[in-house]
């Protein structure tokens, strides 16, 4: 009996409190609030990962949602783990002026990117599934125009990226000298650096079972590379397996698109792989392939969830920017 009594006790608590909270809600929401920035009816997001990748989709192509002031605060905010929504970072999707669509990227530092191999796969996946796009198209960043072709392999997603020319020379790296920087002893380890849209550098290993937390930031910071690098470890055989060290994350990340591509052009011109590579990162399958100096990225893309975001929320956004 006592253990019933308890019981009930507990949820009239629960309703009390749940009382205050919608009485906050109700004030809150009289609140006036033609000057936030994030009014709208619902604000609804989409969620999706590349190999692990993860990202918030917020739709543009109609009308802007967050103002261009507020995306880096917004994407500060949801981007956190254990107080926001979560991500790698909060893709854009807008309407594009020299393409099909424009994709915008801010990171969870605030900082906006300006490519991102697995965000774009996201992107082009839900542009493509919302019928904005066809089966080829143009995506602007800040990068330049990235053509996308997407197909379906069994049933899932997959979007090829044109990833651009490789600029093995040092000046386009950056790197400090003159000519191509490969195969240069830094702290004990055989070098290889390409700029893929960013600086990267590989090291080829027989084992992948290294501590490189520890071995990557020597190189990572290393004063021959004016403006870092990220750093991948590269374990060759029919796949090429990769773990990557990045810069900017300060860590190892589950899959980097721009360190695969890296990662096969250095094994190309060492002679280690040919023009269509696949690349096993932590995250999942890649494919690699080349024509000439031109690099294309292919790898899946899913989509986990679609969100609403609450009107509580919202509002302590209001509150903050």
């Amino acid at each position: 009996m006592g253990l019933i009594s308890h019981h009930h006790h507990s949820s009239t608590q629960l309703d009390e409190q749940s009382m205050v909270y919608k009485m906050k809600l109700a004030e809150i929401s009289e609140i006036e609030m033609e000057d936030d920035p994030f009014t709208r009816s619902t604000f609804t997001f989409t969620k999706l990962h590349g190999n692990g990748n993860d990202f918030i989709l917020v739709d543009e192509v109609r009308k802007q949602i967050v103002p261009d002031s507020q995306k880096a605060a917004f994407a500060m905010r949801c981007c956190r783990r254990n107080f926001g929504i979560g991500a790698d970072g909060v893709l854009f999707l807008q309407g594009g002026s020299q393409a099909n669509v424009a994709m915008r990227l801010f990171q969870p530092d605030g900082s906006e990117a300006e490519m991102c191999g697995n965000g774009i796969r996201c992107l082009a996946k839900y542009a493509w599934e919302t019928g904005y796009v066809g089966e080829s198209f143009e995506v602007e960043t800040l990068a330049g125009i990235i053509p996308i072709q997407v197909r379906e392999v069994d049933g899932a997603f997959w979007a090829r990226a044109d990833m651009g020319t490789l600029r093995f020379d040092r000046s386009s790296i950056p790197a400090v000298g003159a000519g191509e920087l490969i195969l240069e002893e830094i702290d004990g380890y055989e070098v290889s650096s390409v700029n893929t849209g960013v600086p990267h550098s590989v090291i080829i290993v027989d084992d992948l079972d290294l501590e490189i937390g520890e071995i990557a930031p020597t190189i990572r910071y290393g004063n021959i590379f004016p403006e870092g690098t990220n750093v991948n470890f590269v374990k060759a055989g029919e796949t090429l397996e990769i773990r990557t060290y990045e810069r900017g994350v300060e860590g190892e990340t589950y899959s980097c698109g721009t360190g695969a591509v890296a990662s096969a052009a250095i094994a190309r011109k060492l002679g280690l792989a040919g023009d269509e590579v696949m690349v096993e990162t932590r995250g999942g399958p890649l494919i690699v392939s080349f024509e000439g100096d031109r690099a294309f990225l292919e790898g899946p893309a899913v989509t986990v969830y679609t969100g609403e975001l609450s009107d509580e929320f919202m509002w302590s956004l209001s509150q903050e920017t």
